[in-house]
């Protein structure tokens, strides 16, 4: 499956973004879909997952209650609707897809074998 990330942009703290991830060669069903993020010189992290079948999510602590996973069956397509942004949300958010992701590597990097290329959010004070 070939994922696209679009939907980023540069928005003053405290606005919001939605990001959109648009698998496209075969349907997400089956695979559990995520966001990553990553800021300069430092790791790529995790920042919410959604199983695409039946919608269950997860998300990291740093974002909950801002940031929201959801996503749309018929467009394939998972979405990140992110709110009261802050300058530390900065980063290039990824989008990937597995199909052996568990509730024990969910956050892990390396339980993704597909990636999207990734779509710059900038926060400014």
């Amino acid at each position: 499956v070939q994922l696209q990330a679009s939907g980023g942009g540069s928005v003053q703290a405290g606005g919001s973004l939605r990001l959109s991830c648009v698998g496209s060669g075969r349907t997400f069903r089956g695979h559990t879909v995520a966001w990553f993020r990553q800021a300069p010189g430092q790791e790529r992290a995790f920042v919410a997952s959604i199983k695409f079948s039946g919608g269950a999510t997860n998300t990291a602590e740093s974002v909950k209650g801002r940031f929201t996973i959801s996503r749309d069956i018929a467009k394939n397509t998972v979405y990140l609707q992110m709110n009261s942004l802050r300058p530390e949300d900065t980063a290039v958010y990824y989008c990937a897809a597995g199909t052996t992701v568990i509730s024990s590597n969910v956050a892990s990097r390396t339980a993704y074998a597909y990636w999207g290329q990734g779509t710059q959010v900038t926060v400014s004070s």
